[in-house]
């Protein structure tokens, strides 16, 4: 087929979103289920008018200038773009098209999904059935802390924070604490928030949720430090970025006990090595970035990221459903 090139950066992308580019373009597509290594995707970018890429997928000023001044658009089907140099992105006037808000409802759902996986010891619980340990019903083994009269509080409260909030009032949580640049009007009114700083929500919550996005600033914002002022039975999870996490400072917090436990959608690196010290840990929980895995939720995005390029190439980049703002 002749016509625009587009170039899509996995192979598994869900046909909701691929047929439709398949209908209309020339489409490159990398072939094998491991990331495309850099070296490839430097070489098959060249020559094409739009990228469908995934957060994996580092696109800098190196990628840019491989691909020719003849691309217009890169659409990640993701929310977060930290993995997009968008600088580089602005100075060559190329549009940006992400998913948010489409994923919310599945990363809220995976984070509530893992309060309760931490705080009630699930996991171990399975893992002690077959192993044996259960002999007998018993007043005191397996405890954890429940949600009920708790305070949470949530580190970055944007569409994903404010949708943990909501499903949390269901528990019975007492109050819920959050840190952002703005007061939430709808998390006072709505959720019985509190806008509180970073060292604050720290030290009066009983369980600590990050749904911040990774930002200069943000990187490494919960260090040796942050899990100092943090009660000793906190349980921490974290459903934005690995990089949000001093990993080792985490490491240690939870090995002396200077907080309780932690779940863990996202780490550094990914995939997490088979060795490392987080997946010796009883009170951790980790996962494997799952957050919008629900078919559904990647349907959707597939298609979304789809649209954002057909929308450019199609000459109306004000009809894509979600452009990232570069001025």
């Amino acid at each position: 087929m002749s016509g625009p090139k587009v170039l899509v950066t996995r192979p598994d992308i869900p046909v909701a979103g691929l047929h439709l580019l398949r209908e209309r373009y020339q489409i490159t597509l990398w072939d094998k289920q491991e990331p495309i290594p850099r070296s490839e995707l430097l070489s098959r970018i060249r020559g094409a008018d739009a990228l469908f890429c995934v957060l994996t997928d580092k696109i800098d000023d190196e990628i840019l200038e491989a691909a020719g001044p003849q691309l217009k658009v890169v659409a990640s089907m993701s929310v977060g773009v930290d993995h997009l140099d968008l600088n580089a992105l602005r100075k060559r006037g190329v549009k940006v098209g992400y998913t948010p808000e489409v994923l919310t409802e599945a990363t809220a759902e995976l984070i509530v999904g893992l309060l309760l996986t931490t705080s009630r010891n699930l996991l171990q619980a399975n893992r002690a059935i077959y192993k044996g340990e259960w002999k007998s019903w018993s007043p005191v083994w397996m405890c954890g802390t429940g949600l009920s009269e708790k305070t949470v509080g949530i580190v970055g409260l944007g569409r994903i924070g404010v949708r943990v909030a909501e499903i949390l009032k269901s528990f019975n949580v007492a109050k819920i604490l959050y840190t952002s640049r703005t007061v939430k009007s709808e998390a006072s009114e709505l959720l019985n928030g509190e806008r509180v700083e970073f060292h604050e929500l720290l030290e009066n919550s009983d369980f600590v949720v990050a749904t911040v996005a990774l930002t200069p600033e943000t990187r490494h914002m919960f260090n040796a430090r942050a899990f100092e002022r943090m009660k000793r039975t906190a349980i921490f999870v974290n459903g934005s970025r690995g990089d949000v996490v001093d990993q080792d400072a985490l490491i240690s917090a939870l090995k002396n006990g200077t907080i309780a436990a932690a779940g863990l959608d996202v780490m550094t690196p990914e995939p997490i090595p088979l060795d490392s010290q987080l997946l010796q840990l009883d009170n951790c929980v980790v996962l494997p970035h799952i957050g919008s895995a629900t078919k559904e939720t990647r349907d959707e995005m597939a298609r979304i990221t789809a649209r954002n390029i057909m929308a450019v190439l199609d000459g109306t980049p004000e009809k894509m459903p979600a452009q990232i703002n570069l001025t």
